[in-house]
C-alpha cells in the first residue's frame, strides 16, 4: 500500500491504462485472431473459384432456404406466444420460461437425439407419422425442425422481455379510443417493438444458419438434402480442405453482417414502463 500511495498521480493513471488495454487487446486477439486465420489460408481467386463448387451452392442454398422458412416460423409463432406469455399469469409460467432457455444450454448433441427419440421412425410420435407413409428424421423438414429447436429461444426471450417492458400506456390509450386488442397490437405494440424483435429475428437467424450438432444428429448429413453449410465444413475437413475453407469464410462474412446489422437496429429506443 505504501509503494502504491508513494507513486505519482500520473503514473498511476499511466498504469491503469495500461493494463486495461492489454487486457483489452488480449481478448480481442484471442477473439479475433482464429477468424483471421481463415482468411490468411486462401487466395481471393481460389475463394471465388471454390464458390462455384456444387458442394459450396447446395449448401449455401439448402442453409438459407432452411433458415428462411425456420425464421418465418418463429416470427409467425413466436410473436403471439411472447406477447400472451408475457401479459399472462398463470400456473406453470416458471416452468414455461425455463422450457423457453433449455435449448440455450442443452448440448446441440443432446437437442437432436432428443428430436431423433420424439420423431424418428421408431420415435415416440414419429413411428405413427411412419404408419402413414410420413417420414420426418434425415429430410429437410427434419433440418428445420431441428433449426427451430435451437434458435427459437433467441427470439422468445427478445420479445418476452420487450413485451413485458412495453409502456402500456399507449396500448391503454388506443383502447380508450375504440382500438381492438388485435388492432391495438398490430398497430401499437408492434411497430413500438420492433427494433427489439427485429434484432432477434437476425439473431435467430444467424443460429439457424449456424447449427451443425441437432441437424447432423436428427437430419443426418445427405448432400442436397440435409447438409446444411456447417455440415458442409465437416465435410470438407475430410475430403476438401479449399471447400471447408471457402464455406467456413462465407459464414464469418454472414456472421459479421449478422452482427452489425444487430447494432444497428438495437439502437432505436423502445418504449418502457
Amino acid at each position: 500500500m505504501r509503494i502504491a500511495g508513494n507513486i505519482p498521480e500520473k503514473y498511476r493513471r499511466i498504469l491503469s491504462y495500461s493494463a486495461a488495454g492489454l487486457l483489452i487487446l488480449l481478448v480481442t486477439l484471442y477473439l479475433a485472431l482464429p477468424v483471421v486465420a481463415l482468411f490468411f489460408r486462401t487466395t481471393p481467386e481460389l475463394f471465388l473459384s471454390s464458390l462455384s463448387d456444387p458442394l459450396v451452392i447446395s449448401a449455401l442454398w439448402l442453409s438459407m432456404t432452411t433458415s428462411v422458412i425456420s425464421l418465418v416460423i418463429v416470427l409467425l409463432v413466436g410473436t403471439p406466444f411472447a406477447y400472451v406469455h408475457a401479459r399472462t399469469t398463470y400456473p406453470g409460467k416458471v416452468v414455461v420460461d425455463t422450457l423457453i432457455d433449455l435449448p440455450l444450454v442443452l448440448p446441440p448433441a443432446v437437442a437432436g437425439f432428443a428430436l431423433l427419440v420424439l420423431y424418428g421412425r421408431m420415435g415416440l410420435i414419429g413411428r405413427y407419422f411412419n404408419m402413414m407413409g410420413i417420414s420426418i428424421a434425415f429430410t429437410t423438414l427434419a433440418v428445420i425442425m431441428a433449426q427451430i429447436f435451437v434458435a427459437s429461444p433467441f427470439y422468445l426471450r427478445q420479445a418476452k422481455s420487450l413485451f413485458e417492458q412495453f409502456d402500456q400506456s399507449y396500448e391503454y390509450t388506443a383502447r380508450t379510443l375504440g382500438a381492438s386488442r388485435t388492432r391495438t397490437f398490430l398497430t401499437i405494440t408492434l411497430p413500438l417493438t420492433a427494433g427489439g424483435l427485429i434484432s432477434g429475428a437476425v439473431m435467430t437467424f444467424g443460429r439457424a444458419l449456424g447449427e451443425f450438432g441437432a441437424t447432423i444428429m436428427f437430419a443426418g448429413n445427405l448432400p442436397g438434402v440435409t447438409q446444411t453449410m456447417p455440415l458442409a465444413v465437416y465435410v470438407g475437413m475430410e475430403s476438401n480442405f479449399n471447400l471447408g475453407l471457402t464455406i467456413s469464410i462465407l459464414l464469418v462474412i454472414i456472421s459479421f453482417i449478422i452482427m452489425i446489422t444487430v447494432r444497428l437496429v438495437t439502437r432505436k429506443e423502445v418504449p418502457h414502463a
